[in-house]
């Protein structure tokens, strides 16, 4: 089925270099994993060379039953590799929820336990000291890593590759209670890259296990997005301030205003859908004729005859416009067209610190950058921010 999805925003401008970029890969199913995706990011949204040539690198990414996005990470030495989701909304890195973790002569425990809750899932199990493998030229030493003896929610993936800022992992070891270094803090202070920079480029699926996403460590890769990136500082709200979090100083659907003033939200690659508290997704709704929450997926149903009708939902960011007007088949019923707009639930309102969720649905159709030597966010039009694909 042909799903129309235009995703518009106006960003400052600043771009990246020479880089090395790895792929990601995003598995296409047929919707049944998509069917939690609603619950989920409710959930989630609730809990919230040693030195090679010194510049950025990118690596492939995979696409995972329309959900995540995962990269290939090994561990250890000889390194196992792991097939661990890309995560800007946590911050701790774990492995063993598919494949379990194998230890090796540069493993090293620290006696510590580690806990973390996701909000659709979990683990719980113990630490290592270890070495890890993004790619040959950027082998990071003595890298926290979370070996899971219990995990819920990881039905697809080995476990997380945590990209969010490094306050997220305080509370998560016992019994010690400190903050634990990133794999971006370790890139940078063990000489592998320059810039604590991460560069991320997400493209709508067109078949299962599609690889068409790309990780760049240590900056941008500007062949892989049009014209220069608008940046937006991290916002100053709380709880919004704990993430990759931003403001937006307006979003509007055709003639309706969804957000009418300065709101707080954040930019998470683990949460599928764009979400709006309760109250600014009620206006969303409303605006769209004939649409519902379908009782099956939990999506937002948008009936053929508002299809043809679909307006942008324009997201102002740093005095710049991003239109997303989007609806997609997410799986489910395939006579029907779902969008991938959803709410917070919960009776959630506005004026809480965190208004909104910028998702993968959101970031497949601009390339995105997460500085955080400057606290800043990077947004930039891709040849997919205004395409049309199969769904």
């Amino acid at each position: 089925m042909k799903s129309f999805v235009a995703l518009s925003i106006i960003l400052l401008a600043t771009s990246g270099s020479s880089l090395n970029t790895i792929p990601l890969t995003k598995l296409q199913g047929n919707g049944v994993y998509l069917k939690g995706s609603p619950d989920a990011g409710r959930a989630r949204a609730a809990s919230l060379k040693r030195r090679a040539d010194y510049g950025p690198t990118t690596f492939p990414a995979t696409n995972v039953q329309y959900e995540i996005y995962t990269t290939k990470v090994g561990i250890g030495n000889p390194p196992t590799y792991y097939d661990l989701f890309v995560d800007t909304g946590s911050a701790n890195t774990f492995c063993g929820a598919g494949k379990l973790y194998v230890r090796t002569n540069t493993s090293i425990p620290t006696d510590d336990t580690v806990n973390v809750t996701y909000g659709s899932g979990n683990f719980t199990g113990n630490e290592y000291l270890d070495q890890v493998t993004l790619a040959p030229n950027l082998v990071i030493v003595n890298q926290s890593i979370g070996d899971a003896l219990s995990s819920a929610g990881f039905n697809f993936t080995d476990g997380i590759l945590g990209l969010g800022p490094p306050d997220l992992t305080l509370g998560t070891l016992s019994p010690d209670n400190v903050t634990i270094p990133t794999v971006m803090n370790n890139l940078v202070s063990q000489g592998l890259v320059e810039n604590q920079v991460l560069g991320i480029y997400f493209a709508p699926p067109k078949n299962n296990n599609d690889t068409n996403g790309a990780l760049t460590y240590g900056g941008t890769d500007s062949s892989l997005y049009e014209g220069n990136l608008t940046w937006v500082p991290v916002t100053k709200t709380y709880p919004a301030s704990y993430f990759w979090g931003v403001n937006v100083t307006l979003c509007t659907y055709g003639n309706h205003t969804v957000i009418p003033t300065s709101t707080a939200g954040i930019v998470d690659s683990g949460t599928t859908l764009v979400l709006f508290a309760d109250d600014f997704f009620s206006v969303y709704m409303k605006a769209i004729p004939g649409a519902n929450i379908d009782s099956n997926t939990g999506l937002l149903d948008i009936p053929p005859s508002s299809i043809s009708r679909m307006q942008p939902l324009n997201f102002t960011l740093a005095d710049r416009l991003f239109p997303a007007d989007q609806n997609t088949a997410l799986g489910g019923d395939p006579g029907k067209r779902y969008g991938t707009v959803g709410s917070f639930g919960n009776n959630s309102r506005s004026g809480e610190g965190l208004d909104f969720l910028l998702g993968l649905k959101f970031l497949e159709r601009y390339y995105s950058a997460f500085d955080a030597d400057g606290n800043r966010v990077g947004f930039a039009q891709t040849n997919h921010t205004f395409s049309t694909y199969e769904g």
